[in-house]
Order: structure tokens, then sequence, then C-alpha cells
């Protein structure tokens, strides 16, 4: 393992994705990031994907592999990706190929220009996508919209794989969720911290249900009750920064260090 403390971390939760984990490496490592560490959790997958971890491209020493006992969930594999990340940016990786690595620069941005604490990535800001599931960016737009109503941010694409955090905002959520509902929860606790929220627009190569797609119906109304049960208290953390500064003010974030002006070659 490198010594070095990286730059940026890459938290890959993955779950029986036999067929696709070695190319998400393979890409995430060729990405335009010089100083980085990757964080594979495998969340008990049963189809050989653990075996695939131990060869290639997963003994790069910049990889970690982390291995559960059992299937927890997206949210339980991110929770054990964050404990392990070190770089001083943390970013989220599925392991399907439907988000693009190539793309970690127009995540870190705003970050090292010291504009935003947390980026997401759109997937409606006009990037090329693949055309799928219309009732799936149906009930997106209706989630999205009523996190928006609630947590007060005008986000595009609160269910995007694609976030990234400065490590210390990371480490101030004290997230809950095992599945899916995750997104939503971080969404909801972004907004209650304060701190400045950025949206760039990434290109999105979605997959069928018959080429592995997970989420499903349940997830979406677990995504309701996430974006309640997380999004009223976080208004109400909001609204008591605003009355004890008497404005709003943005939680202070240190800026970027000169090892962040070398992250993208």
């Amino acid at each position: 393992m490198p010594t070095a403390t990286p730059v940026l971390s890459v938290v890959i939760p993955c779950y029986n994705e036999r067929a696709t984990i070695h190319a998400c490496l393979e890409r995430v490592l060729t990405s335009p990031v010089e100083s980085l560490e990757v964080i594979v959790v495998d969340d008990g997958s049963r189809d050989g994907t653990r075996d695939l971890l131990t060869r290639g491209p997963a003994l790069d020493p910049r990889v970690r592999v982390v291995l559960h006992a059992r299937n927890g969930g997206k949210g339980a594999a991110l929770r054990t990706g964050f404990r392990e990340a070190r770089g001083r940016f943390v970013v989220i990786q599925d392991a399907d190929l439907e988000y693009d690595p190539h793309e970690f620069p127009k995540l870190l941005a705003p970050l090292l220009d010291d504009r935003a604490d947390v980026v997401f990535g759109t997937r409606f800001g006009g990037g090329p996508h693949r055309v799928l599931y219309y009732w799936h960016s149906v009930a997106n737009g209706w989630l999205t919209t009523l996190s928006n109503m609630v947590t007060d941010l005008n986000l595009t694409d609160m269910e995007t794989c694609y976030k990234a955090f400065r490590r210390e905002v990371l480490l101030r959520l004290d997230l809950e969720e095992n599945r899916f509902g995750i997104e939503p929860e971080m969404t909801a606790k972004v907004s209650g911290l304060g701190v400045r929220v950025y949206e760039v627009p990434i290109s999105y190569h979605g997959r069928t249900y018959a080429e592995g797609k997970k989420i499903g119906l349940k997830d979406a109304f677990r995504a309701v009750y996430c974006i309640l049960r997380y999004g009223l208290p976080a208004r109400a953390q909001r609204r008591e920064h605003a009355a004890s500064a008497g404005t709003f003010q943005e939680a202070p974030i240190p800026g970027p260090s000169a090892a962040a002006d070398r992250l993208v070659s």
C-alpha cells in the first residue's frame, strides 16, 4: 500500500459484479488522477466476484479490498468504505460501469477551486446517456422534487451515484441506511450541515435488469420514507444555523491543500 496520503479516495460498493468489477477497476485506475486510493467493499458476493478481487487490477497497490461476511446493502458497504478512506476528497463509484471514472475531474473541479464542499454529478444536465426506462426517470424526478421540497436544495438528480465530498464533511454525516436509502439520507444530512453544494453534468450509461440492475420499486418507497425521516430534521437544523447566526452562513471548510493542486494530471 502506498505510504503517501492520497488526495482522492474512491469507494466502490460491490455485490455480485463478476462481469464488470475488473473493467471498473481498470477505468478507475486509468482515470486522470495522480494521487488516489481505491477501496472496494465486497458486500457478500456469491457469484465469484471475490475470486476476481484476488487478481488482475485488484492487485494494484492503490487498491484495498474489504470483505463483508454477508450482504448488508449498498449503504452498509458505503459506510465501511467511508471509514477506510484516507484521502482529502472521497467519491462514490458503482461497480457496474454506469458511470465513467474519467469524469472525476468534473466532480473535483468545484472542490479544488474551493467553491464547494459536496458535488453531485447530475445525469440530467445535458450529458450523453443511454436511453432506457421512462418510468425510472419519472420516479427519479418525483423523488428529487420531494427531496428538494423538504431540504430546500434545488438539485436535479438526488439519486445519482456520483457524489464527491471533502472527507471532513463526510465524517460529520452519521449515516444509518443499509440499502439504496442512503442516497436520500446523505442528501438530507448534507443539507442540514449548511455546506456548499454544487452539481455538474455527467454522462450515464445505464444498464437493464437483465444486465444486473438491482434497484427496484420497494427502494422507491423506502426513498420517500428516508426523505421525510432525515430531511425534516435536517431542515430544522438549517433553521437553527440561521437563527444562531442571525443570517444563514455556510459552515467553514478549509480550502484545498497544495497536494490537491496536483490531483488532476
